[in-house]
């Protein structure tokens, strides 16, 4: 599984930020503009959340497995993996929907003078917050449970007993 990548999530918040940008510019100049929904940072932060209440419960069962506690609950490999590959899916969703939210929220500061405008780019505002936030959740999982390195000098190979 090949773990997340900074570049490829800032390139999709960028590209996605642009593209949110100028439809919103497009769409201003037609009509309305449609309106950042006061769920989205709500949603976003609840998976962040969840996403870190995962991660701290890993590493806790890994913790005590690695110290062999006593009635210690081991980790289901295959549990670890759906969790990392939730977190990298929704790292990837977070950073598409942040750089939307983002792109609006950048059309929406040339007219703060309104409201209504001034509270689209105050949810979109903590959109982008709440979707990093879901990016920072999602490194701390895959670093949770990432394996250690294979030990160069046995050539990757346990000794034998």
């Amino acid at each position: 599984m090949k773990e997340l990548r900074i570049r490829t999530l800032a390139a999709v918040f960028l590209i996605a930020g642009v593209l949110s940008w100028a439809g919103a510019r497009l769409w201003s100049s037609v009509g309305t503009l449609p309106s950042v929904p006061l769920a989205a940072p709500i949603v976003l932060a609840l998976i962040a959340v969840v996403l870190l209440a995962t991660a701290l419960s890993l590493r806790a069962r890994l913790k005590a497995q690695r110290e062999r506690r006593p009635g210690a609950k081991g980790v289901d490999p295959l549990m670890a993996a759906r969790a990392v590959v939730f977190g990298q899916a929704s790292a990837l969703v977070a950073a598409l929907v942040a750089g939307m939210y983002g792109g609006t929220g950048v059309f929406l500061l040339e007219s703060l003078d309104i409201p209504a405008r001034r509270d689209q780019a105050i949810y979109a505002g903590f959109s982008v917050l709440a979707g990093l936030g879901v990016i920072a959740a999602a490194f701390f999982l895959e670093r949770v449970c990432k394996l250690p390195e294979d030990d160069d000098e046995n050539g990757g190979t346990a000794p034998a007993l």
